[in-house]
């Protein structure tokens, strides 16, 4: 469990610090109408948040190569 958590540690918070970001978002500020989809539910903002903070925490990720076998 713990190799699991430090081989992604970075993605994990990336996860959370976008759910927390899409919270924030939709409470302060949200949708006043409820016809925007995504920030005037407070679930859909949380989950699109979250996959925004996986993939823009990925992108700070190192890659591992993998040998061709020429070697």
């Amino acid at each position: 469990m713990t190799e699991f958590i430090k081989k992604y540690l970075l993605r994990i918070i990336g996860v959370v610090a976008g759910v927390i970001g899409g919270f924030v978002y939709y409470y302060y500020v949200g949708c006043q109408s409820g016809t925007c989809p995504i920030t005037s539910n407070p679930y859909a903002s949380i989950v699109f948040g979250g996959i925004f903070g996986y993939l823009l925490f990925d992108l700070f990720t190192k890659k591992e190569k993998k040998g061709n076998g020429s070697n």
